[in-house]
């Protein structure tokens, strides 16, 4: 069996002589955008390369655009899993580069694979999982509610970002739709007669941004009156906004829906409106980063990347529903550099998500991941280590 060194050599050979098929995955997706649950072209494209290159794939899985594709056995050490995504946003397209996170989840995937043939003896199971609709509906949580993560040990994914940041935080999310309902009237000659649906939105409105004051500097709360009448001589009878808070640890979140909820109910009691609120978008947990696997990342990536890459630690970059996934497994979710210096979400990102630049970040940081996957299957006390601090809660958040 070779050392833990030579198997770290394998899997890095392994991804360079693959770097031109993984550079076209990547510039495929990116060029073919697709929303949520749509992914048909990403799905097939990435199920095609991993069964080539001897994978076992399981297409549709749980989900009609989510696969999981597998080389070796839990039987014989741990399931370490790479998380693909590869949804895109609507009419920007790639802006927050998820063509990257797919061609990293299935290069790492490939330089693990190579490490334990490598190995000469079993060392456990490589696991390649492709994650839907994470920027629309939480394409992870349908996974994890269908059973996709009962067998897994350990989960990985890294996400273009302007900079690294290997600790960085995703609040805990929680979004709810309000409808106050009054009731219409003339505005001019019967004003009496109506209950203003519209002033209830605004108090609310009002109300949420006088609670700013009281947050933490790392709470959020944002809000958009999407109804709010129909023509101005009528009294509006409906109105209809969308609201999310946002906090650091689920228990925070929780705390700030609440009191978000109060200002919801008494909008209503003061205009004399009916109101109704329900979630819009599935709740994403905060992001819980397993200490020691990311001490052990950030080794790794040093061996194969420049110092002088811009770096900065606990960056907030937004929620995810890997959140999710690691309050059931012990996970990562690193930011790395691809390059420029737009910020996602932005068309900018876009390009530079789809440049030719990004290549040699992402290629360096799938390396970094099958590195600390070999560091995970070759010794049963760092894999203890790794779970003992997912029970205590040793994360970095």
């Amino acid at each position: 069996m070779c050392d833990v060194e030579d198997l770290k050599l394998a899997a890095c050979a392994a991804i360079d002589a693959a770097k031109k098929q993984l550079n076209n995955i990547s510039t495929e997706i990116w060029s073919k955008p697709e929303l949520g649950f749509e992914e048909r072209h990403a799905h097939n494209i990435l199920t095609d390369f991993l069964e080539n290159h001897g994978f076992q794939t399981e297409r549709s899985y749980k989900l009609e655009t989510a696969f999981r594709a597998t080389y070796g056995s839990r039987e014989d050490g741990p399931n370490v899993t790479f998380i693909s995504e590869y949804d895109a946003l609507p009419e920007i397209g790639h802006a927050c580069g998820h063509n990257l996170i797919a061609e990293v989840g299935v290069g790492a995937g490939l330089g693990l694979m190579a490490a334990m043939k490598a190995a000469g003896k079993p060392l456990g199971q490589v696991t390649v999982l492709g994650t839907p609709a994470e920027e629309s509906a939480g394409g992870k949580i349908d996974l994890i509610e269908a059973g996709a993560f009962t067998d897994v040990d350990v989960a990985m994914m890294a996400h273009p970002f302007p900079e690294n940041d290997f600790r960085p935080i995703a609040l805990a999310y929680y979004g709810l739709e309000i409808v106050y309902t009054g009731k219409a009237s003339h505005a001019a000659g019967y004003p009496w007669e109506g209950v203003n649906a519209l002033d209830a939105a605004v108090t609310c409105y009002q109300g949420i941004s006088f609670l700013r004051q009281q947050c933490k500097p790392d709470w959020r709360i944002h809000c958009i009156i999407l109804e709010g009448g129909v023509k101005v001589n009528i009294i509006p009878e409906r109105a209809r906004l969308h609201v999310t808070v946002r906090a650091p640890s689920d228990q925070e979140m929780f705390l700030l829906r609440d009191k978000v909820i109060n200002i919801i109910t008494s909008a209503a009691t003061s205009t004399g409106c009916q109101v109704e609120y329900k979630l819009f978008d599935r709740p994403c947990s905060a992001m819980l980063n397993n200490g020691v696997m990311v001490d052990l990342f950030e080794h790794n990536l040093s061996r194969v990347q420049p110092p002088e890459v811009p770096t900065r630690t606990g960056s907030v970059f937004g929620s995810t529903d890997m959140g999710n996934v690691a309050q059931v497994v012990p996970s990562i979710h690193p930011n790395f550099h691809i390059g420029g210096r737009a910020v996602n979400h932005t068309r900018d990102f876009t390009g530079d998500a789809g440049s030719p630049m990004a290549q040699e970040y992402t290629l360096q940081v799938m390396k970094a991941l099958a590195m600390t996957a070999v560091d995970i299957v070759t010794s049963k006390d760092r894999l203890q280590e790794i779970k003992q601090a997912f029970a205590e809660g040793s994360n970095y958040t």
